[in-house]
């Protein structure tokens, strides 16, 4: 397996976890976000129709928003509220989304450490070579 098939792996390793990060992190940023009155609530998703052996396809293939499911509010003074007076929210799932952020930040934690500790065996293969 050729160096820079390795190194194409991380990278894409790090590409896709951004990826879930971004759209954990909208998602919840999301979650207090009213939905206006005849409109769909909207979550973010990351798709894995879009990563190649040689890496990612492109970053905006594998972002969607997909709609989901809305919590009602009782909140008549709230300039969003329907004729009954509650206010649409997206129904995200905060220990889910919180969950994903985790397992993202340490897979791409992982793929820094692959990336890193493969490039100093290559600069020490340099080193040796040069003596």
């Amino acid at each position: 397996m050729p160096v820079d098939s390795i190194l194409d792996a991380a990278r894409a390793g790090l590409d896709y976890e951004r990826l879930r990060l971004d759209a954990a992190s909208r998602n919840i940023a999301n979650a207090n976000v009213p939905v206006a009155p005849g409109q769909a609530a909207q979550q973010w998703q990351v798709l894995t129709a879009g990563i190649q052996p040689g890496g990612l396809q492109s970053a905006d293939a594998l972002t969607t928003q997909a709609p989901m499911a809305t919590r009602d509010v009782h909140d008549p003074a709230n300039p969003m509220a329907d004729a009954h007076g509650n206010v649409r929210y997206p129904a995200v799932d905060l220990v889910q989304e919180m969950t994903t952020l985790m397992s993202a930040s340490r897979g791409y934690e992982a793929n820094v450490r692959s990336f890193n500790l493969l490039r100093g065996m290559m600069l020490h293969a340099l080193e040796i070579g040069a003596k």
